[in-house]
This record gives C-alpha cells, structure tokens and sequence, in this order.
C-alpha cells in the first residue's frame, strides 16, 4: 500500500517537472517586444563631448542679400552719339575716316566744296562795306540834325539803313561760322571755296555713310562718331524684378568671352516703361571705361539686390546627406536630433532657413554637426 502511493506521488511529481520545463520554454519562444531604434537621433558620453565640444544657439537675424543675374548690352546716350553733317551741303573733296578710327576734338575729318561758300563770302564782304558807308552816312545825318542842317526824318532813314546792312552783315557771320568759315578773318584776298568739317568730340568713327566725290544735301549724314567716356549698359530686367533695384545700387558685369574681366559700374536710371516682353530698361554706368567694350556687345551682369532680414544659420551647422540637408536639434544633455531642414539664400557664412516653425524655441546645433552626423551613421551601421 504504501509502495502504491508512494509510486502515484512520483507521476504527479514527474508531471509538475514536465508541464514547468513546457512553460519554461514557451516562455523563451515567446519574442521579447523591442522598441524601435531611432536612426535620427544621436547620444555623446562624456568622453565624446569633452572631445568634440557641440555649441548651440537659436535661430539669429541675419542681413542676407541676393544676387541677380541679368543680361543686356552696351549702349550710347544720345547726347554721345555725334551725326556729323554740313548745313550747307556740298561736294565731298576728301576725307581719310575709317570705322574704328579715333578722332580728336578739332580734328579736321573732310573737306567739302560748294560754290554756295563763295557766294555766301561774297555776300557778307558787301554787306560788311554797305554798312561801313551806311555807319559814315549816319554820322554825318546826325551832326547835320545837330546843327538844323538836316531833318529828323533824314537822319532816321539814314539810321534805319545802317541798322539794316548791320542785321544784314550778322546773319551772313552766322552763316559763315556754320560752315566753319571765320567772318572776323575774311578780306577780298582769302575767299576759299572749300571749308573743312571738325570733329566735335574725342571718340572714334562708328559709320562713314559717303565717299569722295559725293554730293551730300544738308540732311545728309557724313559720319557717326561716339564719345566712349559715357558708354552705359542697357540691362533688361523683367518686372517683377524691377522692386529690388534703385538708383545707386552696385554691380559687376562681364562678357561672355571673358567671364573672368569683371566691370564695376552702377545703376543711374530705372526705365519706367515695360516693354512688350515685359522688361524695363535698366541703364548702368562703368567706374571706368574700357576700349574693349563697344556698342552694341553683350554682357552679363550681376546686381546685389536690397538686402532682407532672414532668419539665418552658420553654413557649418548645415549637414547634407544622401543628397538632403539637415540640422541637429538638441533634445536634452548630450541627445541630439537631426532633422530635415529647407534652406534658403546664403550670404557671408549664414544661410537662410525657410522651415523655420519646425524649430521654434530649439537649440540648433552650429559647430561639430557632422561629427554628429559620423557618430549617428556609425552607431547605426554598428548595430545592423
């Protein structure tokens, strides 16, 4: 009996040993739940900090300016652009004038002849002799009037004819100079028929429009001559860019056969008309001028434009990853986050941040952030 019992107490034993090894080992099977590893987030030790210092600041105000490209080309104001013509016209005798050619100022450029000049001389020499008899006949009425020898009314007619051949006599000088004849100069002895034709200003030949022998009417045009002292750039800008510019402002320019020559000018006017393309005139003058730059070439130029204020970033906070930027935020002691970040204009170290609600009252970290990046990539790439 005893024997019996003792064997029944041996099953239920071996039972109760058998059914907790099954749930030991259930237990085992069962998987552990796990939280998930954030890939973005990044913990320093303190042995990493002392070795690697991270500073952090908020988001500061910065000037930041743009730089707009544009494109035009050079161009002459009116004022710059000489049409050289002779009032009278006449035969063209001779002329050496090339385009390209400098000239100076007083230079004679042609030569032209016309009958008309020796006619015009003739003229002002009688006139000239009429008005010194018409001046003695005067006088003479006038001490005659003086003395009751003689009327008023003489004496008038006598005065109404010398101030004729006077008005007479002006007119014609004024012809003379036109055609750069020198009335103060002119005797019987020096009538010419042929007058030279100046140049008016320091430049050089754009356009020669006759040659030798031509006969040219006074709306004629001989030469076209251009004064480079003023040269300007004609820039077109289009309207929505025309806010950021004013009077004043700076720029560089250059050609595009030599990008590297650069040209500082500034801007001096502001078209207010749009054109049908819907650009304004935008005109520049160059600091100084250059023989190379002629009318009518092309140039690039590059205008710093009104600055705004932004909010702004050091560049070294920035990290770029797999083709996209980042910032570390800092979530507590030593934990920091990166996150993705939309950036703007740079300028003088700062770059403009355009998401910037994403990091209101954050801490941005701005020096060390790749060693961050290193350290988050590493841990990753350890634990895979």
């Amino acid at each position: 009996m005893l024997k019996s019992i003792q064997n029944k107490y041996s099953v239920v034993l071996m039972l109760i040993l058998f059914f907790a090894v099954q749930c030991n080992k259930k237990e085992e099977t069962v998987a552990k739940p796990t939280t998930p590893k954030d890939e973005s987030r990044v913990v320093l030790t303190d042995a990493q900090i002392s070795n690697t210092p991270i500073e952090t600041m908020s988001f500061s105000v910065k000037n930041i300016s743009t730089i707009l490209k544009i494109n035009g080309k050079i161009d002459v104001p009116p004022q710059n652009m000489i049409s050289v013509s002779v009032p009278l016209g006449g035969y063209l005798k001779s002329t050496d004038l090339l385009p390209g050619m400098q000239v100076k100022k007083g230079q004679v450029i042609a030569v032209i002849e016309n009958p008309q000049f020796i006619q015009l001389q003739q003229d002002y020499l009688m006139a000239k002799l009429k008005l010194h008899f018409a001046e003695l006949n005067y006088n003479r009425q006038k001490k005659l009037n003086q003395s009751q020898a003689s009327s008023d009314k003489v004496m008038q007619q006598a005065q109404s004819e010398m101030n004729s051949q006077r008005i007479m006599m002006n007119t014609l000088a004024e012809q003379l100079q036109l055609v750069n004849i020198n009335p103060g100069s002119l005797t019987s002895g020096n009538i010419k028929k042929s007058v030279p034709v100046y140049s008016t200003i320091n430049g050089f030949v754009s356009k020669v429009h006759v040659n030798i022998g031509k006969f040219v009417n006074p709306s004629d045009v001989l030469f076209e001559l251009i004064n480079p002292n003023d040269i300007h750039l004609n820039l077109k800008v289009y309207e929505k860019d025309l806010g950021m510019l004013k009077i004043g402002q700076r720029l560089t320019a250059y050609t595009n056969t030599q990008p590297d020559k650069k040209y500082d000018g500034e801007i001096i006017l502001i078209s207010k008309d749009i054109n049908a393309d819907g650009t304004a005139d935008v005109h520049c003058h160059f600091e100084q001028y250059d023989k190379n730059l002629n009318p009518g070439m092309y140039m690039n130029a590059e205008i710093e434009t009104q600055t705004s204020f932004s909010n702004a970033l050091p560049e070294e906070g920035i990290v770029n990853f797999e083709g996209k930027d980042y910032v570390f935020v800092q979530e507590k002691r030593q934990t920091y986050k990166m996150i993705p970040v939309m950036l703007g204009e740079t300028e003088n170290g700062f770059v403009q941040i355009k998401n910037v609600e994403v990091f209101k009252n954050r801490k941005i970290v701005t020096k060390n952030a790749y060693t961050l990046l290193m350290k988050l990539k590493n841990t990753a790439s350890e634990e895979e």
